[in-house]
């Protein structure tokens, strides 16, 4: 009982802690005219040695095999959730509170990473952000008590929080214009690692305990040593880069339009990101709870949901950049109810089905609204990289918390019927404004 009012505590408390996402928003992407010009924007006459190129695949794929590594060490956190429930005695309000600390760290920090590199570029950051992961891991692997959990997983989001917002920046600037082909491949480096992430804690960490988490410090050396390559093309070629591509977008919406397009936004992200923050952190436990799975075999049903994810969401960027973002974000979200108010109510082999449905077609909206709230707020690249990852991971931190009180107090089973109808937010869609109309 205690546990389940000090993680009631923790989830209204963490939704103060993301009313600063929101206002961040309002304050720094309403422009105080009817068009937004920034310091950022006003480099973009175009320059003398910016050379215009294509999409370099070199590039976008370096940054997209960082954020598989990267996303790769953090899914491995909430799959060793049922291992650390049975070594640590946990109940499941215990468990999101750790999920809770993890993401609410990443939020907070990845708008104000990404506004003031914006204004300061730090090249450096990356391989330095990918070092604090690297020291949450080896944290993570020799905790012996349930604070000193809390404490690694508050290093892995400070970790995560450096990466996002400047990654998705370089994946932005080796676009050559096919902005969201870029964030897609980008965003599905990150789900693929997701993916991977809890197949390999199965195949590693779980036969041998919590010990073996160190083993995805390989990876996180890896990675330190990809970003450190792309930070040297940043140095030698991103200042012009950057110019060129401001030069073809230098037009955004005005004040209303960016207000509106923030709460709409806000709306769909928590109707996301609180649903897919039942699979990533719960779907296992669903699994052994309604159907009597092991945990290895719970994993590999997350594992068949993370990859339609990871394939939904390379497939959105591209049909954005050719139809619209809205056009994607009203699939991603209408076309997957119906199978969301399904999946309670069905059998094992239904539920496969239905979850790999579900990822594959919810997953296709990110990239778009990435894309979507760039083209909104031109120029601030790295802030509304930042904001968007920050939603993304704060949203998802309150929902794995209040998911984890209500599991503990009406059982997992109920949970998911409950979440069912988030997708039905998706009908915010057509309040957004259309970014097409502003561009040149």
């Amino acid at each position: 009982m205690l546990a389940r009012d000090s993680q009631s505590a923790a989830a209204y408390a963490s939704a103060f802690l993301l009313f600063p996402l929101c206002s961040f928003a309002f304050a720094f992407m309403t422009p105080p005219s009817a068009t937004i010009s920034t310091p950022s924007a006003a480099m973009a006459a175009p320059a003398t040695d910016a050379k215009p190129h294509g999409f370099l695949l070199p590039i976008v794929g370096g940054a997209a095999l960082a954020h598989l590594l990267n996303d790769m060490i953090q899914a491995m956190l909430p799959a060793i959730f049922p291992m650390l429930k049975t070594s640590f005695s946990l109940s499941f309000g215990q468990i999101g509170l750790i999920a809770l600390v993890y993401q609410v760290t990443a939020s907070l920090l990845q708008p104000w990473v990404g506004l003031y590199t914006d204004k300061h570029p730090k090249p450096y950051l990356l391989p330095s952000g990918m070092v604090m992961t690297l020291a949450g891991i080896a944290l993570l692997a020799v905790a012996n008590s349930y604070a000193m959990l809390l404490v690694a997983a508050a290093v892995v989001g400070v970790g995560s929080a450096t990466f996002h917002p400047e990654a998705s920046r370089i994946a932005r600037l080796a676009s050559g214009g096919r902005f969201g082909t870029a964030q897609s491949t980008f965003q599905v480096g990150g789900n693929t690692g997701s993916a991977i992430g809890p197949l390999l804690t199965a195949a590693i960490v779980i036969p041998y305990g919590q010990g073996a988490v160190a083993w995805f410090i390989l990876a996180a050396l890896a990675a330190i040593y990809v970003l450190y390559r792309l930070t040297l093309w940043v140095k030698q070629h991103g200042q012009a880069t950057a110019k060129g591509l401001a030069a073809r977008h230098v037009q955004g919406l005005n004040r209303a339009g960016v207000v509106r397009a923030v709460v709409v936004i806000c709306v769909l992200m928590f109707a996301k990101f609180v649903y897919i923050a039942s699979f990533t952190n719960y779907f296992t436990f669903y699994l052994i709870e309604r159907f009597g799975l092991s945990v290895q075999h719970s994993q590999m049903f997350l594992f068949m949901f993370l990859a339609a994810v990871a394939a939904g969401t390379f497939a959105g960027g591209p049909v954005g950049d050719r139809i619209g973002r809205k056009a994607v974000i009203w699939v991603s979200f209408l076309g997957v109810a119906p199978f969301a108010l399904l999946l309670p109510h069905v059998g094992l082999v239904w539920t496969a089905v239905l979850a790999i449905a579900i990822g594959l077609v919810m997953s296709s909206a990110f990239a778009a609204m990435v894309v979507y709230a760039q083209e909104a707020v031109p120029g601030r690249v790295g802030m509304v990289s930042g904001l968007m990852f920050g939603l993304m991971f704060g949203i998802g931190g309150i929902g794995a918390a209040a998911l984890g009180d209500l599991a503990d107090t009406h059982g997992i089973v109920w949970v998911y019927r409950l979440v069912s109808f988030l997708p039905l937010l998706g009908l915010a869609t057509a309040l957004l404004p259309d970014t097409r109309k502003v561009q040149r």
